[in-house]
């Protein structure tokens, strides 16, 4: 990951900066943002905090270069999107959109295909059980396939997460029955869902 001048050169301008105004908010010279901007040079380290902050983003959007543009302000449920580490499998659920990196990778947001548009192995099986919901899913679970996690966000607004390993069968309970929508996510072939009406 390394910071792009056209980055640079794109946020001054969206905060109505010019390079001087920059470069006297950071303490640097114009020229030196003058030269970041042409891809000369890169801010020192020490600069990448107060660099980001004023251009109005992230210290890991600045870094990778991939501004997030959230126009969902109140965030909602049917906006979360979940993101899954490519190297150590970590999962993050985020409300809304989001830039995340683990293990030094951008993560991509997860997106889901219907499970009765996909793979045998990879339809859900969903039915009440006990007042909660019974998931199951007929599919590998080897080391190197099988399914890393099934979530349940309900129409209600909650949100409930089974970690799965190789050695246990792909299915979970999840408390409380209500209208949803049931994400399970293959480590070969990435997440799947089905709609709990």
């Amino acid at each position: 990951m390394y910071i792009n001048g056209e980055t640079i050169k794109t946020l001054r301008l969206q905060q109505k900066l010019t390079q001087k105004q920059l470069a006297e908010s950071i303490n640097v010279s114009e020229k030196a943002v003058s030269k970041w901007e042409c891809g000369h040079g890169l801010p020192d380290i020490s600069l990448i905090e107060p660099l980001a902050k004023k251009l109005g983003v992230s210290v890991t959007e600045l870094m990778t270069n991939a501004v997030v543009k959230n126009v969902n302000k109140n965030a909602n449920m049917r906006r979360s999107g979940f993101y899954v580490c490519p190297v150590c499998n970590n999962i993050l659920w985020s409300m809304g959109e989001g830039c995340f990196t683990c293990c030094g990778e951008k993560l991509e947001k997860a997106v889901p295909e219907q499970s009765d548009e996909i793979a045998a192995d990879h339809v859900i099986v969903a039915a009440p059980s006990d007042g909660g919901i019974f998931v199951q899913i007929k599919h590998p679970m080897e080391k190197t396939h099988s399914i890393l996690f099934i979530a349940f966000i309900s129409n209600l607004g909650t949100v409930q997460i089974a970690k799965l390993y190789p050695e246990q069968n792909a299915e979970c309970r999840f408390a409380g029955f209500a209208k949803g929508t049931v994400y399970a996510f293959c480590n070969r072939h990435g997440i799947f869902s089905k709609e709990i009406k």
